[in-house]
């Protein structure tokens, strides 16, 4: 019973919570604190603010530790299973339809119309970043950081996790 419990807590969450992490992470505490009581208010806000300072996903680290906190390995894979199954079936009936229709010229003039967007979700993304960084570390240190990393990838053609490797670095050791 618990299996299916932790699986429907993490689909239903995940399916509904379209846009990733932020949008699912209230769906999953009112699963997981309010319906099941696996954890307590204080218990879960402490679980993501640990789940933030790590790499990945945070739908998939809470799943796999609320999971495993309630029912061991299997539970874990259970909650990870019903985090990511959303998006996977999500993405074989789209590709589907896509594939299928790949020829259509309508289909051609909308991913034509999606790259421009994609590209100002990106700036927009590279302003935040830059604007937090000249709050946080001050308008030389992001200048420094800005031109050291662009000679460095496109003059020098050094690999861009070597490159964020290097700038943890100097913020570790300049900025601390």
């Amino acid at each position: 019973m618990i299996y299916w419990q932790l699986f429907m807590a993490f689909f239903v969450s995940n399916i509904l919570g379209y846009g990733g992490g932020p949008a699912s992470i209230p769906l999953i505490q009112k699963e997981v604190v309010d319906r099941y009581g696996w954890l307590t208010v204080n218990e879960f806000s402490e679980m993501l603010a640990i789940g933030n300072a790590l790499p990945g996903p945070i739908a998939t680290k809470m799943a796999g530790f609320i999971g495993y906190q309630e029912a061991g390995i299997l539970g874990a894979f259970v909650s990870l299973l019903a985090t990511i199954a959303p998006s996977v079936i999500l993405l074989v009936v789209l590709l589907r339809i896509l594939y299928k229709y790949k020829d259509s010229p309508n289909v051609k003039k909308m991913t034509n119309f999606i790259r421009p967007v994609i590209a100002v979700l990106l700036g927009v993304m590279a302003y935040d970043f830059f604007a937090s960084s000249y709050v946080d570390s001050g308008v030389w240190q992001t200048l420094f950081l800005i031109i050291t990393s662009f000679v460095l990838m496109e003059r020098l053609r050094v690999h861009p996790a070597i490159v964020i490797v290097g700038a943890l670095a100097y913020g570790a050791i300049f900025l601390a």
